[in-house]
């Protein structure tokens, strides 16, 4: 497999990183998810400025030529050699460089593109449970991708141990915060609900995206705290994120209405 490394393309077996990694000795980083779908990086304006909000958090300081136009060039080029253009799924991870404790040398950024074929996902509704292993908690890095990815893989594993689709996670407070990998959404009186950041979930790339087509769209908007009562009584429920949009069956088997047409309408838009 051939990946980019600080802008150099490289095989998998030539890839060398040291012992004293950052990323390996502390998650001293973030990393962003982009799905390509028919020759195009979705939402990549939307993944630069959430790169940027990540280095901003983390104090890290990333190369300027990763906002240039050049940028996509190679990474569609790095898609094409993994045959992954029509339907594939680019990991960006970046981390602070040099060695130190806790207190780094610096604060400038390496960074690594690793692109996969992927397969599109299932339209099935899905039967999720509630998360009662773990919690979520808001803090200043709890709006990215990488530093609280033990939270998820914790979570993740319940979900595997109970046979569930997924699993919805709740903060200290029992507000609804988000699922393993994707922002949970739910629709009451055509009023667009989604859980508040100060419940520690993810600002997901096509979290902001429906909070921009609603606003466009001259349609309610609101992020609330929330508790899963509300759920268990809205017109719809549903899951997002750069893969697409999932419909939920039932929480805690009680079953939810599947079928809404604003949650079709966002998915003809957002996803085309």
């Amino acid at each position: 497999m051939q990946l980019l490394y600080n802008n150099h393309l490289l095989q998998e077996n030539e890839l060398r990183l040291p012992l004293t990694n950052r990323a390996f000795q502390y998650n001293d980083g973030f990393f962003e998810t982009i799905i390509i779908r028919q020759g195009r990086l979705s939402f990549w304006e939307d993944h630069i400025l959430r790169m940027k909000e990540a280095a901003t958090a983390l104090q890290l300081s990333l190369p300027p030529y990763l906002t240039s136009p050049a940028i996509p060039e190679k990474l569609l080029n790095l898609a094409e050699q993994q045959q992954a253009m029509e339907h594939g799924r680019l990991k960006l991870k970046f981390w602070r460089a040099g060695a130190g404790i806790y207190t780094p040398e610096t604060n400038q950024a390496n960074w690594l593109a690793t692109v996969q074929p992927a397969t599109p996902v299932s339209n099935l509704p899905l039967q999720v449970g509630l998360c009662r292993q773990v919690r979520t908690q808001y803090s200043p890095l709890s709006h990215f991708k990488g530093p609280n990815a033990p939270l998820y893989i914790m979570a993740a594993i319940e979900k595997d141990n109970r046979n569930l689709n997924d699993i919805l996670l709740l903060d200290l407070q029992n507000n609804v915060a988000e699922f393993i990998s994707s922002n949970v959404f739910w629709v009451s009186d055509n009023i667009v609900y989604t859980p508040a950041l100060e419940t520690g979930c993810v600002n997901g790339i096509v979290r902001r995206n429906i909070m921009r087509w609603c606003r466009q769209n001259d349609l309610e908007v609101a992020e609330v705290l929330a508790d899963v009562d509300q759920l268990y009584h809205a017109d719809s429920v549903f899951s997002a994120n750069v893969t697409g949009i999932k419909r939920i069956a039932s929480i805690e088997e009680i079953s939810l209405p599947t079928q809404h047409p604003l949650v079709d309408k966002l998915k003809n838009e957002l996803f085309k």
